[in-house]
This record gives structure tokens, C-alpha cells and sequence, in this order.
């Protein structure tokens, strides 16, 4: 039977009342001096935190799941449950209980989700907390992400697959889009992030307009550079709707909005940024490009270079400003040094500063946040003067806030506590009140003790003392030896075994002296600490933009040091359609390598009249993919204004990198692996240009051998004639076939890795050199793998007996007959008297050839295939 409303307690009605406002969360309700759950909530939070799950008395005969922790312990466990993928929202008692008569007023004072996080143990320092939200309009589709925790805001819009992109490169905790959109944004963008659904009506232009003018306060939006990218302001108006919708209604440390352009910087794809695992690696622990350049001293400069890394720049100007700036700090070293030194200190000012209008940040965490200006200022000292454009722009700008610094100074304590109900947390000095109360809970302590020595000179009681206990406050003991001298006038409180407790008129005066001065004093300090922080709102905007002109100063520091530390070289940026690399290494293997053993440096010349495609051949596990690899990198490290891991560099300005590396299948998504080879590789055709770098390697492995062949030929037949672009392209490959083309076409060259057989084992030389090479020596790479020796005699067996008879050979002379008489070979296949060939000519003859994208000829292929 169902429980009525009268059967429930009135703490279960009210919780009740406020679990059905918010039916997705976990409600913590405060409960005295714990945090209590109930029913599921109750299940969920025992098995996530691992505490006990009871059941208590709710009402008449009926009973609720409960589980619940010491409120003091709530930094502890919320973190558990957010990173577990929970929301939680935080419903406390509004009201002081011993004031109240009957139930405490309780309401949600905060709502934490994975986007929505700014306790410290939520967060990474040298990450981002994205809240994401995304808006499918007609044709674009607009994006914003606002970090709540450090205040930066970002907008943009695009295809779904430059948004796609956007949201790999941010990966966002949390992404947000409308109820109506599930189905899509699954499709789209598949089950990899935390989402949440909104209301359809959030996502309008008018509304979003509104809400992003009331947020910043402006008449219109033009300042912020982003009116018309009304996709992207729906997108922004949904997050700031998100925060206020979890109880985030304090948000003055998001001061500015920021639009991304995409023509400001070098386009890599989703595929691009995992195949070069720019910051994540394909392997647990395994190692990533962020982690080897990382060298940065301050969180905020860690952060940065995420982003530095995601969105390399591709205005040759402002990549020469960076390389400058990072050459000057090579050459002034002592210099670079001691910011070094200072940046080390500053702490998080980005995500301290943020704090302040949330209401989170300690006492002890202002203090932090004053050493923190102190460090800038020292920072503004050492840079008066820099011989530098770029940074002499970024001291200009700095502003150590001195009446902040000094306010900050002169009225917290140089070692404040964490909490303010701890006391001790304001100066001496800054109040007379409160001074005057520190003096009465003082030497009302010291009065009492004359109290002692007083009454126990009069009474001659030698063993007299003055004590407390929170039963009746302050008391005279007497031992019951002494207790016939007690005068009359004192009053009895307790009788114990061996003694007796009183209290006199004059005690009680003080007590109350004390005790009042001591509670005043906390309301005082808590009072000044709250009027110190709304004087430190108004200098939020001038510590952010610190916190970002330091951010830079510290990448550009750690480049710096990159680069005498693993001897990096400047490269040359040109543009013109050259890439010509000297001695260029892989950063990230390099680092990896065991003592003592160095990398093996090779040169790479890629142009568009002469050298556009290298067919790159050679044994398995050569280095093939490491030089495709390190080539991008190089490049792309380039545009990031870093020095690279090259002799030289002369990089010719590139606008995209497009990478189609290794085979895997999308199993969540029902693809094979040579499926999701042709969406990446017809992804990358139907979007280069003349600037762009292709990597491709071992593209049709995922199919049989002739299909492979075939594809892979059509490729490089299709990137040096069918286009007019031709785009600078590296493609290594197993089938040793593919070297048949450069007698045909006048821009590929055809280059191996070199080896070397000592007996019946083989040595990777790992050198680049030109011509082909024929074999892949597959067998040795079973026995470096540890195939047992039974089944290594048995594949020499068989290779031996393939080669005998001859069974590479023919297909190299059919591929070579393909090269050479390609149109007539296809017309004579249908010369045969079957009705099956002849409806397959005809379907071919309605085909216009010179309109069929790839994928759709590959399409058509399958459609034939099909019919025979």
C-alpha cells in the first residue's frame, strides 16, 4: 500500500518536496551535522562511497533507505560522486536550528556536475573543466565551452565536423544540447562525452541574446567580435542558462567571451589529433606530445599549452612573433631563469581569482592569492625593458594590483586559517571593535585567573581552581577536604566524589563578558572578510588578464627550455609549397629512448613540382610510421611557434594536416576497419587544399590484397593528377606494387627505410633512402615477437614455396600492365559473353567520371562487386 503524505515525518515531506525538483541528482540533505540521503539516492551514494546503507522509521509502520557522512566531510565524498558521473545538488539548512521552532527551512544551495565544478579536488591543475553546449541549427551548428572554474568563455560554429574537431581538442566534462537533438548528437558525435539534456525553448536566438547582454552587461554584442554567429550565441546563451540552472547565479569572473576563428589556425582533424597523439596516447600511461613539451611552471601556462598544441597558428606573423620571443629567451638565460623562478610561485591566480564571486575562496586562499601579485610584480621588474616586441607587449600589460595587494596585506594575517569560524583571521590594527573584544576575551581569561588566586587567599583554600565545561561555564572546584571554608555566598552546582563545584555573581559576569566577546569576535572577523572580498571583485578582470599574459610567458619559456635542453632548432617559416626537414627526429621516441641509445635523424624534401607523393616502403616495424609521424609533428610544432627536432626546417606555411594511420574497427558504431579507413581517407580528400600535409599509411590493409592495391594506386593516381591542389604527401605502405607508379606519374618518388641481414636475422638501419623496397620480412618480426620456433620453420616453408611458384611476381606484372594500359584493360574485361558483364559495362557507361567524389566511386565499386 502506498504511503500518504500524513504517514511521512514532516523531514521526509520536506525532502520529498525538494527531491522532486531535482529527480536526476543526488540530493546531500543536511540534517544537523550530517549530509543524509534516502532511498535511491541512498543505494547510489553507499555503493559509490562505500559507506553503510540503514533503513530508518518514516512515519506510521513504513521505513526509508538511508546513508549519509559528517557534513565536515563533504569535500571528501562529492568528488567521488561526480567523477562516478552523478550530479549532485547540496540542499542545506538555511536557518540557525536552535532559532527555529519545528523543521528547519532547507533548500539547494549548489548543483555539481562534471562541467559544473569548481571544488579543488574536481579539478586538474594543468586542465581545463569544460562545460560544452552545442545547438544544431540549419546548416552550421554552433558550440560554446565556459570553464566555470577559471572564467574563460569560447565560442564558435561550423560543420558538424570542424565542431566535432573542436570538441576533441577541448574535451569538455560535460556537453549540453537540447532534448530533442539526443538522437543526433549521438549519431554525430557518438557515447564519448557526460551529456544533459535541456529544453527546446533554450535554444533560441532571442533568448540566448538576451541572457549574454544581461550576463556581461552591454547593449549588444558587437565588442565581443561575435554578433552573427547566432548558432555560436545560442550555444553560449544554453551554458550560461546551465549555470544559473545549478545554482551558479554568481558569475562576475566571466568577463569576456572569445570568438574562435578557424582561418586563424592550422586545421587537424579528429583523426589527425589522435593518430599523432597530440594529447592523448592510444596506450595506458603511454606517452603524448602535451607530456614531453610540458615543461610549463604555473598551471595556467599547462593549460595553455593544451591549447597551443589543439590550435597551432597559421598566420606566418604571428608564429615569427612566438619564435622571436622564444629566441630571445634562449639567448638571455639568466633571464629566463629567474621568471622561471617567479612563475613557479604564482599559484593558480586564474582559478584563485574565480573564486571570489562563488563564495569559495578561504582566507588562507587570498593570502595565496596576494603572494601570487607579489610574484607579478616581481615578474614586471625583471621585464622593464625587455629588448623583445612581444614581450615588452605582455609587461605593458601586467598589473599587479597594488591597492588590492596592499589591502590584502594590512588587513588578513600573514598565516590566516583555512576557515574563518577558526578565528584569527584579520589583522590587529584594522578595526577598532574588534580589537577592543580581542582585549575582553584576553584578559577576561587572565582576570579569572586573579579570581582564583584572589578566593583562594581569602577562603584559605590552597587547592582552589577555576575551570569550564559547556554543562554550567565557568566554576570554582573545591576539594571535599577544603569544603567547610566555602563562604555562603557561593552557589553549588555539582557534587562529585571528591569534590564540589560553585559559581559566584562576579564569575558569571565575566563568563558572560567572554563568551559574548568571543562569538562577536567571529561575526566581526567574517563580517570584514566578506566586505574584504566584495572590495576584491572589482579587480577580477585586471588578475585574469595576468593570469593569461602569464600563461604565455610561461609556454614561451618552456620552449625555450625545450630547446636547449634536446637541442631544438629554430625553423624557417616560408610561403612558398616546401617542406624540406634536415635530421629530424620524433620528440616523443626520442624521449623515450633507453640511455645511451640515440635517435636515428632522417631528412625529408616534399614540394609541389617536384617531389609532391613519397611511396614509403620497407620491413615492418622499420620506423615507417615514426617518420611519417615525426614529419607532422615537426610541421606542426612549427606552427605552434616552438623551435622543432631538426637540424633545419625550412616549412613551407601549411593550413591543414590530415593523417590516416592504423587500422581499427568502430565496433560501437557497426564499422569494419576498412570502413573506417575510407570514411578517414575520403575525409581527407574531399577536404585538402594546396597547403595541406597528407600522411597516409598503410591505407587498403583492411581489405584483400587486389582491393588494397587497387584503392591505394587510386589514391596516389588521384592526389597527383585528379586534383588540382596537390597537396604535400607521405605514404608508406606494405604493398612494395605501389612502387610501379613512380615510372608513371612525374611528382612521386619512391623511398625505403633501410636494413641489413646478418644470417638469419635482419637489423632495422632505420635510415631513409631512395628507390623501393621488396620485402616486409614479416617472419622476422613473428620471431622478435616470440612465435614459437615450430611455426616460424612452418611459414618459411611456405613462403618458400609461394616464391617458387611464382605468385608475386604475376601480380606485379598485372599492376604494372594496369599502369601502362589501364583503359584498354578495362574495356577488354567485358569482351566475355555474360550477361552479368554486359550489365555491368552499361552501368558503368551512365557514370560520369569526372563527378564521382571517391567515396561515391568506392561506393560504386561495392555496388558491382555485388553483382558479380
Amino acid at each position: 500500500m502506498a504511503k500518504t503524505k500524513s504517514e511521512e515525518t514532516p523531514l521526509m515531506q520536506q525532502h520529498k518536496a525538494i527531491k522532486t525538483r531535482y529527480p536526476d541528482a543526488v540530493l546531500l540533505f543536511r540534517v544537523g551535522d550530517f549530509y543524509e540521503t534516502f532511498n535511491e539516492d541512498a543505494i547510489i551514494t553507499a555503493k559509490v562511497l562505500g559507506i553503510t546503507l540503514t533503513k530508518r522509521a518514516n512515519g506510521s509502520a513504513t521505513y526509508v533507505d538511508l546513508a549519509g557522512f559528517p557534513y565536515h566531510a563533504l569535500d571528501t565524498y562529492l568528488h567521488k560522486l561526480v567523477k562516478a558521473g552523478y550530479r549532485v545538488a547540496v540542499c542545506d539548512q538555511l536557518e540557525d536550528p536552535k532559532m527555529v521552532k519545528g523543521i528547519v527551512k532547507r533548500g539547494v544551495t549548489e548543483m555539481i556536475t562534471p562541467g559544473v565544478a569548481v571544488n579543488d579536488k574536481l579539478l586538474e591543475n594543468g586542465s581545463n573543466n569544460f562545460l560544452a553546449a552545442v545547438h544544431f541549427g540549419n546548416g552550421m551548428t554552433g558550440v560554446a565551452f565556459l570553464d566555470i572554474s577559471t572564467g574563460e568563455f569560447f565560442i564558435a560554429q561550423g560543420n558538424l565536423e570542424y565542431v566535432d574537431k573542436l570538441l576533441q581538442s577541448f574535451r569538455p566534462a560535460e556537453v549540453v544540447f537540447a532534448k530533442q537533438q539526443q538522437k543526433n548528437f549521438r549519431q554525430v558525435f557518438g557515447h564519448k562525452f557526460y551529456t544533459y539534456t535541456l529544453e527546446e525553448w533554450i535554444f533560441t536566438h532571442t533568448y540566448a541574446d538576451e541572457v549574454i547582454r544581461k550576463h556581461f552587461a552591454t547593449h549588444s554584442l558587437k565588442g565581443f567580435g561575435i554578433e552573427g554567429l547566432n548558432e555560436g550565441i545560442i550555444a553560449a546563451g544554453a551554458a550560461l542558462h546551465y549555470l544559473r540552472d545549478t545554482e551558479h547565479p554568481h558569475l562576475q569572473h566571466i568577463t569576456s567571451i572569445q570568438r574562435i576563428n578557424q582561418e586563424d589556425f592550422l586545421w587537424m582533424d579528429r583523426f589527425t589529433v589522435r593518430n599523432l597523439e597530440l594529447l592523448q596516447s592510444s596506450v595506458e600511461n603511454g606517452q603524448t606530445l602535451l607530456k614531453v613539451l610540458d615543461n610549463t611552471a604555473s598551471p595556467m601556462g599547462a593549460r595553455l599549452l593544451k591549447r597551443w598544441i589543439a590550435f597551432p597558428l597559421r598566420q606566418q606573423a604571428a608564429i615569427e612573433e612566438r619564435l622571436d620571443a622564444v629566441a630571445f629567451l634562449i639567448k638571455e638565460a639568466d633571464l629566463g631563469k629567474a621568471l622561471h623562478h617567479h612563475l613557479k610561485q604564482l599559484g593558480d591566480l586564474e582559478r584563485l581569482v574565480s573564486k571570489i564571486p562563488l563564495k569559495k575562496i578561504n582566507p588562507r586562499e587570498v593570502m595565496q592569492l596576494a603572494r601570487g601579485l607579489e610574484q607579478v610584480k616581481a615578474i614586471q621588474e625583471l621585464m622593464g625593458g625587455v629588448e623583445n616586441a612581444y614581450l615588452q607587449r605582455l609587461y605593458e600589460k601586467l598589473d599587479c594590483c597594488p591597492p588590492m595587494l596592499e589591502k590584502i596585506i594590512q588587513e588578513l594575517q600573514e598565516n590566516p586559517p583555512v576557515q574563518t569560524h577558526k578565528g584569527d583571521v584579520i589583522r590587529a590594527g584594522v578595526h577598532a571593535e574588534l580589537d577592543a573584544l580581542r582585549k575582553i576575551a584576553h584578559s577576561g581569561k587572565s582576570y579569572l585567573l586573579q579570581i582564583q588566586q584572589q578566593e583562594s587567599e581569602i577562603t584559605g583554600i590552597p587547592s582552589l581552581k577555576v575551570a569550564f565545561n559547556n554543562v554550567f561555564g565557568y566554576y570554582l572546584e573545591v576539594t571535599n577536604t577544603h569544603k567547610n571554608k566555602v563562604p555562603a555566598s557561593w552557589i553549588r552546582k555539582q557534587t562529585l566524589a571528591n569534590a564540589e563545584r560553585y559559581i559566584t555573581p562576579e564569575l558569571k559576569e565575566y563568563e558572560e563578558k567572554i563568551v559574548g566577546a568571543e562569538e562577536k569576535i567571529l561575526t566581526l572577523e567574517q563580517q570584514l572578510f566578506d566586505a574584504l572580498l566584495q572590495t576584491l571583485q572589482d579587480y577580477i578582470a585586471p588578475i585574469q588578464q595576468n593570469a593569461q599574459l602569464l600563461a604565455r610567458l610561461d609556454c614561451l619559456l618552456c620552449f625555450a627550455h625545450n630547446a636547449v635542453q634536446y637541442k631544438y632548432h629554430r625553423p624557417t617559416l616560408s610561403d612558398d609549397y616546401v617542406l624540406d626537414i634536415k635530421e629530424g627526429r620524433h620528440p616523443v621516441i626520442e624521449r623515450g629512448l633507453p640511455p645511451g641509445e640515440s635517435y636515428v635523424a632522417n631528412d625529408i624534401l616534399l614540394d609541389k613540382d617536384t617531389q609532391q607523393i613519397i611511396i614509403l616502403t620497407g620491413p615492418n616495424m622499420s620506423g615507417k610510421s615514426a617518420l611519417l609521424r615525426q614529419t607532422a609533428i615537426i610541421t606542426l610544432m612549427a606552427h605552434m611557434g616552438s623551435f622543432v627536432p631538426a637540424t633545419t626546417a625550412h616549412i613551407g606555411l601549411t593550413d591543414k594536416i590530415f593523417t590516416r594511420v592504423g587500422a581499427s574497427d568502430n565496433l560501437s558504431g557497426g564499422e569494419s576497419t576498412f570502413m573506417v579507413e575510407m570514411n578517414e581517407t575520403a575525409s581527407i580528400i574531399n577536404n585538402i587544399s594546396p597547403r595541406s600535409l597528407v600522411i597516409l599509411d598503410e591505407i587498403g590493409r583492411g581489405t584483400s590484397t587486389y582491393d588494397g592495391i587497387s584503392i591505394a594506386w587510386s589514391i596516389v593516381e588521384y592526389l597527383h593528377d585528379m586534383t588540382a591542389h596537390h597537396p604535400k604527401t607521405l605514404f608508406a605502405t606494405h604493398y612494395h606494387e605501389l612502387n610501379e607508379l613512380e615510372n608513371k606519374l612525374d611528382r612521386v618518388k619512391n623511398y625505403h627505410i633501410t636494413n641489413m641481414e646478418s644470417g638469419n636475422k635482419v637489423i632495422f638501419l632505420r635510415k631513409l633512402a631512395r628507390g623501393g623496397s621488396r620485402h616486409s620480412f614479416g617472419i622476422h618480426v613473428a620471431r622478435m615477437a616470440g612465435m614459437p620456433p615450430q611455426l616460424l620453420e612452418r611459414a618459411n616453408e611456405v613462403l618458400a614455396q609461394l616464391e617458387e611458384k611464382h605468385i608475386e611476381a604475376p601480380l606485379q606484372q598485372n599492376i604494372k600492365k594496369v599502369a601502362e594500359k589501364s583503359t584498354r584493360l578495362q574495356l577488354n574485361i567485358f569482351d566475355a559473353h555474360s550477361d552479368t558483364f554486359r550489365d555491368i559495362r552499361e552501368k558503368l557507361e551512365t557514370v560520369d567520371i569526372n563527378r564521382l567524389t571517391p567515396v561515391e566511386a568506392l561506393m560504386k565499386l561495392n555496388e558491382i562487386k555485388g553483382m558479380l
